[in-house]
């Protein structure tokens, strides 16, 4: 890398003394302490040492804050930048190198440093796997204060081993000085940010999951097969371990399924020196494990053989989508069915207890049946790798137009226009109990397909959980979903009271009839909307996502915008998903949130996804995000350029918060998003 361009006060007072500015000795003195007292006094304020130069590598410590403020800690980075093909190391640099060695004598103010390791790179040469850093990066640092408001002066000595085809130790001496007062973030506060991302966390910002850590030993010698899921599909990952001394291992040899959104790692544990201790089974073995996988990463610390800390308990997932289910039944897309739910309960008026628990048991099983069909399509969409998401059969002509005539048919019944006779085999079976429940089965099944566009509370972070997983936590997810909105077919089934206690069916069931046909007439119109947008291509100001006041969502937009400083709010919609017209109409049009939406003089973009046909682009976003259906809003901003994603059912207050966290700045900090 060429050399850095420096002004020194030795240059200074030599260019003050040429003949050619002709200038006296004594002028060129006072140009000379003028000028060092200006540069001196700039290098003082500076939230950056000076660079120290070595062979091949220079580096620096740069701080994300001008001065101390007010708090305990203050975050700093260690600033490297190697020539091309040149490499240093990570904290366990594999089977040859030395990683980073920093010590802090003579600091002042300072109680100590953490330092934090972004995700290696593997680097093989000869045979032999070194894991380290190559081009430029920042090492995290965060210096706790021993006196918070005080002044904090750095004293680094570091060492680096940096190595090409041969090996050169490096040596700096970095000084960095801050000064008390209140803080604001300095001109290198982004970099550490940048350096922070690549910090592997837990795995829940990236869509990165560990799964099962299996002992694999065999006549070979110890080996671990390790497991991982992905939201998205793994492309080029890696595995680094991190065992006892001594015990290094071979690169993992991997194999993949469901859309390579799940791998199987097995990794070999490499011959052991002769002073180390004998091992014929990694079981019980602790093991630091890092898993990258392009940009995205994860770290744990996990027993070999147990089910890793990290990968969420499947039983409290299970509660959120029961409770998901339940609100469910309040929400939009459900309102339609409850006349059938209100006819299933007063036409029960006087009836026997048995009928009444049977046919309500009828509606839950249909619900729960439906939800394991949607469980099952879901995992064939997976395996296949196409997308997948919640509602995303209202995208399809098909279903729409079936859909459309089967709730128009319930809608001209309930009004009383026609009755289909049924052929005499099948009145024959209606007559008999077990014919009579399939009309409360059909029931519940239809329920279920009207709830789909719907989201609830709980319902995205379940359904996230479980396409991140495996067949089986689908099921058990989706399963759970179903109990919760058949809940209310169920508490009827065990309380049948609440049903035979009304009056018996009459006159008045005839008016009732006809006001709620109204109900599902309505939804039949906006099916056959839906159709009709699904059929032809919309027009050009089909959305006000074409306005001025929202702009067309493009991801690469978001992040330039971001960069240059500014707020994005990202709304994903469709015309099919009644929550979102809730949101648009009770949240998004309110005059103190439109007013803040649509300000571009204060830096703040609106961007709309439409999501009504099928999109790939949005698929992808949302599952970068670990959600699988719609509403979903997010917020970017430079104090949250990976977006902060927002409650499905907004409110103002969630809304105005959102933009005020996206757009503050905010001490950077040290710890990972997760």
């Amino acid at each position: 890398m060429p050399p850095q361009s420096k002004i020194s006060f030795a240059s200074i007072l030599t260019r003050a003394k040429s003949p050619a500015l002709g200038l006296t000795r004594a002028k060129s003195l006072a140009l000379g302490l003028v000028l060092t007292l200006f540069f001196g006094c700039g290098q003082a304020a500076a939230a950056t040492s000076a660079w120290g130069q070595a062979e091949m590598v220079e580096a620096r410590l740069v701080s994300a804050l001008d001065s101390t403020g007010g708090g305990a800690t203050v975050p700093l980075g260690l600033h490297v930048r190697l020539w091309p093909g040149w490499k240093t190391y990570w904290r366990s640099p594999g089977d040859a190198g030395l990683p980073p060695r920093l010590a802090w004598s003579g600091s002042e103010n300072l109680a100590g440093i953490d330092m934090a390791w972004p995700a290696p790179a593997r680097f093989s040469v000869f045979g032999l796997e070194t894991f380290g850093y190559e081009g430029e990066l920042v090492f995290p640092l965060s210096a706790r204060l021993a006196k918070p408001g005080r002044p904090l002066i750095l004293k680094a000595a570091v060492d680096l081993l940096v190595c090409h085809d041969i090996c050169v130790p490096a040596h700096f001496d970095l000084t960095l000085a801050l000064p008390a007062g209140p803080a604001t973030p300095a001109p290198e506060a982004a970099m550490i940010a940048e350096g922070v991302k690549r910090v592997p966390g837990g795995g829940a910002s990236t869509g990165l999951v560990l799964g099962a850590i299996r002992d694999a030993s065999d006549e070979n010698g110890p080996a671990v097969e390790i497991e991982a899921s992905a939201r998205e599909p793994f492309v080029t990952p890696d595995l680094f371990l991190e065992a006892a001394p001594g015990q290094a291992f071979k690169p993992p040899e991997f194999r993949f399924d469901l859309g390579d959104r799940r791998l199987t790692a097995r990794l070999a544990m490499l011959p052991l020196p002769p002073s180390a201790e004998p091992v014929q089974t990694m079981l019980g073995h602790p093991l630091g494990i890092t898993l990258t996988d392009g940009q995205r990463s994860l770290e744990a610390h996990v027993t070999v053989g147990a089910a890793s800390p990290l990968a969420p308990p499947l039983w409290p997932i299970l509660g959120l989508a029961l409770l998901g289910g339940l609100i469910l039944n309040l929400m939009p897309c459900v309102l339609p069915v409850l006349s059938l739910k209100l006819l299933a309960v007063i036409g029960h008026g006087g009836g026997s207890t048995l009928r009444v628990r049977s046919g309500f048991l009828a509606s839950a099983a249909g619900i729960v049946t439906s939800f394991l069909g949607l469980a099952a399509a879901m995992i064939g969409l997976k395996a296949a790798g196409a997308a997948a998401g919640w509602g995303i059969q209202f995208q399809q002509p098909v279903f729409l137009g079936i859909m459309t005539v089967a709730v128009a048919g319930f809608a001209a019944n309930l009004w009383g226009l026609f009755e289909i006779p049924l052929p005499r085999f099948l009145a024959a079976m209606a007559e008999r109990d077990s014919g009579r429940l399939a009309g409360p089965f059909l029931t519940g099944v239809f329920a279920t397909l009207l709830a789909t566009p719907c989201s609830a509370p709980f319902l995205g972070t379940a359904v996230g959980f479980a396409m991140a997983r495996g067949p089986t936590e689908i099921v058990a997810v989706f399963f759970a979903l179903g109990l919760g909105l058949a809940a209310p077919y169920l508490l009827v089934a065990a309380l049948p009271g609440l049903a035979t206690g009304l009056p018996r069916p009459g006159r008045w069931m005839i008016t009732l009839r006809r006001g709620l046909g109204i109900a599902l007439a309505g939804t039949a119109v906006w099916l056959g909307w839906l159709l009709t947008i699904a059929l032809t291509p919309p027009p050009p100001a089909h959305s006000d996502a074409a306005t001025a006041e929202w702009s067309d969502f493009n991801p690469s937009e978001v992040k330039q915008q971001v960069a240059a400083g500014h707020v994005v709010f990202v709304d994903v919609t469709a015309d099919w998903c009644l929550t979102c017209l809730a949101n648009k109409r009770l949240v998004l049009d309110r005059p103190e949130v439109a007013a803040r939406l649509n300000n571009p003089a204060a830096g703040v973009t609106a961007m709309r996804a439409d999501w009504t046909r099928p999109s790939d682009t949005i698929s992808r976003y949302l599952a970068g995000f670990g959600r699988y259906g719609i509403p979903f809003n997010a917020v970017y901003g430079p104090a949250a350029p990976e977006g902060l994603a927002l409650p499905e059912l907004l409110s103002v207050a969630a809304v105005l918060e959102g933009l005020d966290k996206a757009a503050r700045g905010a001490q950077p900090s040290l710890n990972h998003p997760e």
